[in-house]
């Protein structure tokens, strides 16, 4: 598998919220979704509603769902939950999982302290880049991905600008803009992403492209 091949397999749920189908069902911060396509594996970056949804979750689980999480994620869900902190990694079956950073540098809403996370998904040797809810940070510098998903709506994350920087300095063959069109941000900020990128690296914006919820 290459990385233009994963990236068909990757399914915009809206916001922060995907699914990837890599013979496993892979869910990333399932919020304010209609389908009821059952997980094998949650991931789920930070607390806050619109990432860590019980409800969600539930419409997805299991009894042989895993969750992989941060402590305070995990204090809201149950079933087969597991806890990360940036840094780790968990290798299930084919998929291996490791566990990054993911925080603010201006603001106060995604404190570093917290050890709220992004994640790295790798499957046959392809690598697939979740930021969370975070700004440009330094520990990006040390990210190797072929494929990454990056917020771009500003206000709680990083600007389109910043995504912007952040993929140049990640360098991924495919880059993903999420983060817009739910409680902030809109196709514009897609857009302007898409723009800077221009001759640089691929750009995916699935919201184009209606979802196979």
């Amino acid at each position: 598998m290459n990385a233009q091949e994963l990236a068909k397999k990757i399914v915009w749920l809206g916001h922060d919220g995907f699914r990837i189908e890599v013979g496993k069902t892979v869910y990333i911060d399932p919020f304010k979704i209609s389908t009821d396509v059952k997980a094998d594996l949650i991931l789920i970056t930070h607390e806050h509603f619109d990432h860590c949804s019980p409800e969600d979750v539930k419409k997805i689980q299991q009894e042989k769902t895993i969750i992989l999480t941060e402590k305070d994620s995990a204090k809201k869900l149950t079933g087969e939950v597991r806890v990360l902190s940036p840094g780790e990694s968990m290798t299930l079956n084919d998929l291996r999982i490791e566990a990054v950073p993911a925080y603010n540098t201006n603001k106060e809403f995604h404190p570093k302290e917290k050890n709220w996370l992004g994640f790295i998904i790798e499957i046959e040797g392809v690598r697939i880049y979740h930021a969370g809810d975070t700004d440009l940070i330094p520990e990006m510098k040390h990210i190797k991905t072929d494929i990454a998903l990056l917020p771009v709506s500003g206000t709680y994350v990083m600007t389109a600008e910043e995504a912007i920087a952040a993929a140049s300095l990640i360098n991924p063959r495919i880059a993903i803009p999420m983060h817009y069109g739910s409680i902030v941000g809109d196709n514009q900020d897609a857009q302007k992403f898409k723009d800077g990128l221009k001759g640089k690296c691929q750009v995916m914006v699935l919201s184009d492209f209606v979802p196979d919820s």
